[in-house]
């Protein structure tokens, strides 16, 4: 049987992809297990900020600069992609969740709850409701 031995400096190097991880499970977990809508749109938050994080780790390099030419023909290069495309994805993002929330309002206007459970339960109610009338008429 072959030992799994944990190389602390490994992980200590490596802090932001453990941080990923953690804010991806926690933001999925919240958007799964929460029926209340607001917490829901926080959690995909959360997980949209671990995307975030995880492209950034990923366009830094070590020892790298800005991409900006210079004399040195060994310089190497950070690769600023994955930066400008965060700062987009952080633009959507915002107006995703300003849009999400919208809906959360018109929802509890609605409903007059945030809670998934209930929202189904009221809407269950209201098709049974239209229904009946239906099926007076065919007797």
């Amino acid at each position: 049987m072959q030992e799994i031995v944990l190389d602390l400096e490994f992980v200590l190097t490596h802090y932001n992809y453990w941080m990923f991880v953690v804010l991806m499970m926690t933001g999925l977990y919240i958007t799964v297990s929460r029926g209340n809508l607001v917490k829901k749109i926080v959690g995909l938050n959360i997980f949209q900020t671990a995307v975030f994080l995880f492209y950034i780790s990923t366009g830094k390099v070590i020892g790298g600069t800005a991409p900006i030419l210079v004399d040195d023909p060994d310089a190497i290069y950070s690769n600023p992609l994955p930066h400008v495309l965060i700062l987009t994805a952080i633009v959507v993002g915002i107006a995703t969740t300003a849009l999400a929330l919208a809906l959360v309002v018109r929802i509890r206007e609605t409903y007059g709850t945030v809670e998934e459970d209930e929202i189904i339960a009221a809407e269950h109610l209201l098709d049974t409701e239209a229904s009946a009338p239906a099926m007076k008429g065919q007797h």
